[in-house]
């Protein structure tokens, strides 16, 4: 993978505990992403150990492969966390190692009738990677369904970008599953409960379905499992997990 060198340009809140950081991109190679892809910031331990951690490019690309001199990505703060402390100091100008890109949560080169996209907290921010992409795919006759969970409106990351498509294409849905707390003015797609409860009431078509599972792993697990029993081929559904890897030597 190619070794990389970040400059952080700026950081703006999402919500109360997650921001979007913007960095620019150095690298003695161009930077060729595909949509969906993620990076791996590197860091160093108090005690000498160095370890990553792995986020989704949350940038919009112009289009599936691009080289990309910007990128930005969604950071849910971690009390004690060793990325939250080393993020939240950074300044802008500052700079830090990466490697990347990684993953093939991807969408596939073959057009689906019907696209599922479901994800909980930053595992939505690959589907935002996504959006031009997947706007061509609207306009080619495809369906897509954003599912997006969070337990109050405030976790709906970068929900205007979503609604904004929604608005502009009558085949794309997104819907939100708030699963404590529902909006004092609810919006047209809500849903109250869990994404797996959203999940639960659709039938699904085996032969030109396509789902992508990204996120919490429980909320992963519990998704995959639901939908097998409801006839979806292993192969036609993507998942990745968000979990911390383990440490490593210098």
């Amino acid at each position: 993978m190619t070794p990389l060198k970040l400059t952080m340009q700026g950081m703006e809140p999402l919500n109360d505990n997650t921001v979007n950081i913007r960095f620019s991109v150095d690298s003695e190679q161009p930077f060729v992403v595909i949509a969906g892809q993620f990076l791996r910031l590197h860091f160093t331990q108090n005690d000498g150990f160095e370890t990553f951690r792995s986020y989704s490019v949350a940038t919009i690309f112009p289009e599936e492969k691009a080289i990309l001199d910007d990128i930005e990505i969604a950071v849910s703060w971690v009390p004690g966390g060793l990325a939250t402390e080393k993020l939240s100091a950074m300044k802008v100008g500052e700079q830090m190692d990466a490697t990347g890109p990684y993953g093939r949560f991807c969408l596939l080169p073959d057009r689906h009738d019907r696209y599922f996209l479901i994800a909980t907290g930053t595992g939505v921010t690959p589907y935002r990677a996504m959006l031009r992409e997947i706007e061509l795919r609207l306009q080619s006759g495809s369906e897509f369904y954003v599912v997006m969970g969070a337990q109050d409106e405030s976790g709906l990351l970068y929900e205007a970008d979503f609604m904004a498509m929604d608005e502009r294409h009558e085949n794309f849905h997104y819907v939100p599953c708030l699963s404590r707390n529902q909006r004092p003015e609810p919006k047209g797609n809500d849903q109250s409960g869990y994404v797996q409860h959203y999940l639960a009431g659709h039938d699904f078509d085996p032969e030109n379905d396509i789902a992508y599972l990204c996120g919490n792993p429980n909320m992963v697990d519990e998704a995959f499992k639901l939908l097998k029993e409801k006839g979806m081929p292993v192969p036609l559904i993507k998942r990745e997990k968000y979990v911390s890897p383990p440490v490593r030597k210098k």
